[in-house]
Parts: structure tokens; sequence; C-alpha cells
């Protein structure tokens, strides 16, 4: 790269839209994300969308392809890695010991470098973390059977974990011991678990911008609707929760049942989008994964 190109990246990533655009078209990779749809989850209007889109398509950071009347736009990854070596290029003068290796796919190390892809760690994201984030954390905690650590937070926790969650999750011996409400930005700062897999479970959690989380995991949403929002009786409430139960259930087992050491990244992701589509998916749900 020539220092004009790289002054070009680092300026057009250098204002808050167009940073939140690219950070969210690399959680779509590779499908990519038309440009209405950008402008939707980023709540800007589409006229100024375009403006920075073209900002960022300049500066060669991300591309587009035409699909009917649609502009479906994708991250320039590879814009970007080469970005990075070229401001690390003459670290410790170039030495090949200083760049990163390279890990497998659906691969970890340790700090010892020993490999960890025999236990992947998994995130539930929702809003409050009190319901559906909770359920998938415990489900996946057992039915994983130990190949899986499942963790769950919310972008804007309650603070507590709703009780009937509770209820369900003991009435049906699932794990509840230390479950707690608690917000995403403690899987996203240093020392955090590094996450191989991140699923939304509510729509709004889905629409908005997350942090970014070390270690490119693969993401997915895994809408349902909310159990916690049902009005009536206790006994409807309650039923409202089994019902979100069952459908977490059905989505967590087609997930452990995938070979996910052996599918390559465009495989598994759809895959992942397939389990989203299961019964019970909410709007959004349904809509992303078309």
């Amino acid at each position: 790269m020539e220092n004009e190109d790289v002054i070009e990246a680092l300026s057009a990533l250098a204002q808050t839209t167009r940073l939140e655009v690219y950070r969210l078209l690399v959680r779509y990779e590779p499908e990519g994300l038309p440009a209405g749809e950008i402008a939707r989850r980023l709540g800007v209007p589409h006229n100024t969308m375009s403006s920075h889109l073209a900002v960022l398509s300049r500066a060669a950071l991300v591309r587009s392809e035409r699909y009917s009347r649609q502009i479906v736009y994708r991250a320039d990854r590879a814009r970007v890695a080469a970005l990075t070596a070229f401001l690390d290029e003459d670290c410790c003068g170039g030495a090949a010991r200083c760049a990163p290796a390279e890990p497998k796919p659906g691969s970890r190390t340790s700090s010892e470098g020993t490999s960890m892809a025999d236990r992947y760690n998994v995130l539930f994201l929702c809003t409050g973390n009190s319901a559906r984030s909770i359920l998938a954390e415990s489900l996946l905690t057992k039915l994983g059977e130990g190949r899986f650590q499942a963790f769950s937070a919310g972008s804007q926790p309650k603070g507590t974990v709703n009780p009937i969650a509770l209820r369900v999750l003991e009435s049906y011996d699932f794990p509840v011991a230390g479950m707690r409400s608690k917000s995403w930005e403690e899987f996203a700062g240093p020392g955090a678990p590094v996450m191989d897999f991140v699923f939304t479970v509510c729509d709004s959690a889905a629409g908005e911008t997350c942090p970014v989380w070390p270690g490119q995991p693969m993401t997915a949403h895994w809408g349902i609707e909310d159990p916690a929002a049902v009005e009536g009786t206790d006994i409807q409430k309650e039923a409202a929760f089994v019902q979100a139960f069952r459908y977490l259930r059905n989505r967590i087992s087609a997930f452990v049942a995938l070979p996910v050491g052996s599918l390559d990244r465009m495989t598994l992701r759809n895959r992942l989008d397939g389990i989203g589509r299961l019964e019970g998916a909410s709007g959004l749900a349904t809509e992303v994964s078309r």
C-alpha cells in the first residue's frame, strides 16, 4: 500500500457512522447487507448513508454488488488486513517471528499456546439478560455436555433474572446456579473469554451495534418472542416461558449436533442461520435468515 491509500482508509474510518458501518458489515460477512438495511439498523437516513458508503467504497474498505433492485455491501477485510500489515511492516525489522500465528478455523489458543478447539465459548445476547438469554445459557451448559462453555449478557441488563425463567429451568432439571443479569461489556474488554459464537435471541439486541468481540466469532440471530412480555394469569405467563424454553432447546440441540470443527465457515454460517428459522422464529429472525 502507498501512504496515500493508508491515509484515505484511516480518514474514512475516522468518523463514527462509517466506523459503525464497517463493524456491522464484518458481523454479516460474507453475505453482506443491502444499503437500506444498513441505514435501518444504524438509524441513519438513506441519503446520508449513501454518502458514507461512497466514502468507504472510494477507500476500498467496502465493496458492493447489485442484486435485482438492491445493492449489497460487504466489508473488504483483505483491505484492512493489508492496512494492518503496512502499519506493522517495520516491526522488529520485519522479522517473521513478529507475525502472529494464524489459528485454524474454529480454534483458539490458550496463553500457553495449547489448542482449545475441543471446547467452544458461546455468548447469548438479549437486551435485558433476564429471560431468553438466561434460558439459552442454561440449556447449552447442560446439552453441550462439556464441549461448550455458555455465557449470557445484555445490552441494557435489568440486573435481576426473571424468577419464572429460573422456575422453568429448575422444573426441567437445568442448571440455575450462578445465573445473573449482566452487561455485554463484560465480554468485550481485556481478560474476557474469547468467544467462538455470539447469538442474539431478541430482535432489539440484534439491531444494536455490539461491542467488537475479540477473536471474530461466528454470529447469528436466533430471535424468539419475549415470554416476559406476555400478560395474564401466572399460568399463562409460565406457559409463555415454557414455550420459549422449548423453542430455544430445539435450536441449541440442533447447534450441538453440528460437526463444528469440520465445516467450512460459509457452510457453518448457513447452518447457523437455518437454525434461526426454526419454529418460533421472530419476525426479524425470519427476515435476516432469508
